[in-house]
């Protein structure tokens, strides 16, 4: 499972594109999924209502995959399963309805099209060689002499969806190359501040719709002035490097980190609650302490905040969360401290003060 899920999400934007894709896609999702709804219910007299038995599969798949998502401990494959469900669903729905000769016959195109929003261009173009299995399976065996006798239909259906995927994808392509260098933190890959900034968005509108939980973990490498005035600052950015990747080592797929400046990171947890923070940020410093990056002895602080529906604002928990780290770093250091009510307030950087490398900036 590890392995399916580095091929679908082998980086820290891949992550974030499949975790943002739910938001970005809803609208699109959602007229998709009422056109088709209303041209299968026009069509009912002539194909009958088994139509509707089978989109209503698809319906239920696509309503609960964002619930599915957040408790998978593979999101990105969850997603891709799901993919795989509606094109299954199609392909049976073609194969039922006579091959070739299925009304539904361009609609095996939508799950791949619908790939293309969430996944890079490999994972698109494996899911297009799935597809033309399916399309393969629905049609050649319901009516082999027919597709013998006349296989037009057949390349102009696997001509159609060559095509199709080939232009979602270099569509998308350059979305995620302006997007890579807009949010990703140029020293360590890491999320930066730019990303971070349009996932609290979406993060605070689903804890208000959903009444879930959000947690946020800010960690602060223990010392790093040490780093840089003992080595200098070339190894120092050495240091960071290592630093990030074993934390990005040592969370789980859809455990992002940003970096958000200096030497100080950022683990935002949408539907994760308190304690299962503060498992993942003592997880993250165990990794820290005992991977020795730059083969130094380096440690990490952190401060874990969380909050549930409309109370899970962004500005309230790092102020919580960096209460908590301030306590972890007068308490010794290389710990982990949970927020409680009696740490005091500190101010918030405004993520939109920030350039995309993370450095500051002023604002404007």
């Amino acid at each position: 499972m590890e392995r399916l899920g580095s091929f679908i999400c082998p980086t820290e934007l891949d992550r974030a594109r499949v975790a943002e894709a739910g938001a970005r896609t809803r609208r699109a999702r959602t007229v998709c999924a009422a056109v088709l709804g209303a041209a299968l219910l026009l069509v009912t007299p002539w194909t009958g209502l088994w139509t509707l038995v089978l989109f209503a599969l698809v319906a239920a798949n696509l309503a609960t995959l964002e619930w599915r998502l957040r408790r998978s401990e593979h999101p990105e494959v969850t997603a891709a399963a799901s993919q795989l469900f509606v094109l299954l669903v199609i392909g049976a729905g073609i194969a039922i309805d006579g091959g070739l000769e299925s009304v539904g016959l361009p609609w095996i195109v939508i799950p791949g099209a619908m790939a293309a929003t969430r996944f890079r261009g490999r994972v698109v173009t494996a899911g297009a060689l799935v597809t033309a299995g399916v399309l393969l399976a629905a049609t050649v065996p319901v009516d082999p002499e027919g597709v013998v006798d006349d296989p037009t239909g057949l390349f102009a259906m696997l001509a159609l969806l060559v095509c199709v995927t080939t232009v979602t994808s270099a569509l998308m392509s350059g979305e995620v190359v302006h997007r890579d260098r807009a949010v990703l933190d140029s020293l360590t890959g890491l999320l930066n501040r730019t990303a971070l900034g349009s996932r609290i968005v979406e993060i605070e509108e689903q804890a208000q719709l959903t009444g879930g939980a959000v947690s946020l973990v800010l960690i602060d490498v223990d010392h790093f002035k040490r780093v840089n005035d003992t080595f200098g600052h070339e190894r120092g950015d050495a240091v960071l490097r290592e630093v990030a990747y074993e934390m990005r080592k040592s969370l789980r797929s859809f455990e992002l980190v940003y970096r958000i400046g200096g030497e100080e990171f950022l683990v935002l947890l949408p539907g994760i609650g308190l304690g299962d923070a503060v498992e993942i940020a003592e997880r993250v410093r165990r990794a820290v302490d005992t991977g020795r990056p730059g083969d130094l002895d380096l440690t990490v602080s952190a401060g874990v905040a969380s909050a549930s529906g409309p109370d899970a604002v962004y500005d309230d928990l790092f102020r919580a969360a960096d209460g908590a780290l301030l306590e972890a770093k007068r308490d010794g250091r290389n710990q982990v401290r949970a927020a409680n009510p009696d740490v005091p307030l500190v101010p918030v950087p405004d993520v939109r003060a920030f350039a995309s490398d993370g450095t500051a900036a002023p604002l404007t």
